[in-house]
Order: structure tokens, then sequence, then C-alpha cells
């Protein structure tokens, strides 16, 4: 049911991607925004990265659009930015929580209104049951719409562990 459900995340991201390269175009005569449309996304990043730094959940929270969601390993799906707030309040508890990320790609649609970014990440947290320090790493891809005072927030964030999950043993009969 997870690789299902990844799959169809991976179709849906793929469709924006698709979106973003060859979707809507810029009315004639509008500037090209693109160069500065990057750096915004890149620098929206670098602060949220100093935000996870800090702890500070109402401005990791604030990186997020109203509608957003945050998909990320171990978790459900968390839909609108309240419950990504409140789905990383518990995250931040953790006194060992560590999370850096590095998009080694980042593109913006013609249109200026639709990027996103995609690369990689590392995470330490600690295990529920052990309390042992974990550390994760994978990749993430995150979908960004320009909003109406032209900064850049989450609508999709996606992350995907490169750590293999355990086995779940087999019953014996």
């Amino acid at each position: 049911m997870k690789a299902l459900t990844m799959l169809c995340c991976m179709m849906a991201i793929a469709c924006g991607i698709t979106t973003c390269n060859g979707g809507t175009t810029a009315p004639a005569g509008a500037p090209d925004t693109h160069d500065a449309d990057v750096k915004a996304i890149s620098a929206t990043e670098d602060q949220w990265n100093k935000d996870y730094v800090a702890k500070d959940l109402d401005k990791i929270a604030a990186h997020y659009a109203d509608d957003a969601v945050l998909m990320a390993p171990g978790t459900g799906a968390m839909t609108g930015k309240q419950a990504i707030h409140d789905g990383l309040q518990e995250m931040l508890k953790d006194p060992a929580i560590a999370l850096q990320f590095h998009a080694s790609n980042v593109e913006v649609a013609k249109s200026g209104d639709w990027g996103y970014t995609q690369g990689s990440y590392t995470m330490t947290a600690s295990d529920p049951k052990t309390h042992k320090q974990v550390n994760d790493h994978g990749s993430y891809v995150t979908t960004y719409r320009k909003e109406a005072d032209g900064s850049w927030k989450a609508v999709a964030d996606i992350a995907t562990s490169a750590v293999p999950s355990m086995p779940i043993p087999e019953k014996k009969k």
C-alpha cells in the first residue's frame, strides 16, 4: 500500500514538473523573473534550514501554504498548515532532532508562479521505543507556489528515506 501511495505521489510530482517545464507561459512583454525566482526559492530553503537548527516551530510551519501537504517517512500525510504545525510540534519535542536538506535542482515554471526543488536530506532523531539516536537520509521534492505577496510557500513537501525499513517478521505456523 505504501508503494502504491508513493507511486501516486511521484506521478503527481511528475505531472507538476511537466507543468513547470512546459506549462503556462508568462504574458507577452512580462519581465523574465526566472533567475530571481530560483534565487528566492533557494533563499527560502536556506532560511528553512536555519529555522530547523533553531527549532522554531512557528517559522518552520510558516514555510507552508495554508493548503499544503507534508509526506514524510514513518508518518501519515499531514494536510493543511495547522496539521503540519501540529505534526512538526511533536517532532520538535525530540531533543535529538536535527534536519538538514539541500536542493540539487531548483526549477521554476515559465509563468513564474510555480516551482520545485529536488534534493537530499539528513535527519537525526530518537527512536521512540529505544530512545537511541537514529540517523536517516534520503531524497525530497518540494513544490512551491508564489503567493500574492511574492513569497514562495511549499504546497507539497514529500520525502523518501533511503534507509531500509525493518522487515515485518512472518507469523510462525
